[in-house]
């Protein structure tokens, strides 16, 4: 994760999943929780395997349209759930 993007402020369209995935680094290095750090390493990989992408995530071959910032963030959060 580096450098930031005023140009897209506001518009839903930043992909959240390293900013996810550092908070699974805080607390897996930093806390010493690595059940936590494995629990959200786990919904990130469960929504990637599910199809959801952001635009600079899709490739040819995706056949799912691109969600945004805020639908990347919520389906994490599901997984976390476990829904």
């Amino acid at each position: 994760m580096h450098g930031s993007a005023p140009d897209i402020v506001g518009t839903d369209l930043a992909n959240p999943l390293a900013t996810i995935l550092s908070a699974a680094m805080l607390l897996r290095y930093s806390l010493n929780a690595p059940g936590a750090a494995a629990a959200i390493e786990g919904a990130v990989a469960a929504v990637l395997t599910q199809g959801h992408r952001t635009a600079d995530l899709i490739v040819d071959g995706d056949h799912a349209p691109a969600i945004g910032t805020r639908a990347m963030g919520d389906a994490v959060v599901a997984a976390l759930r476990g829904h």
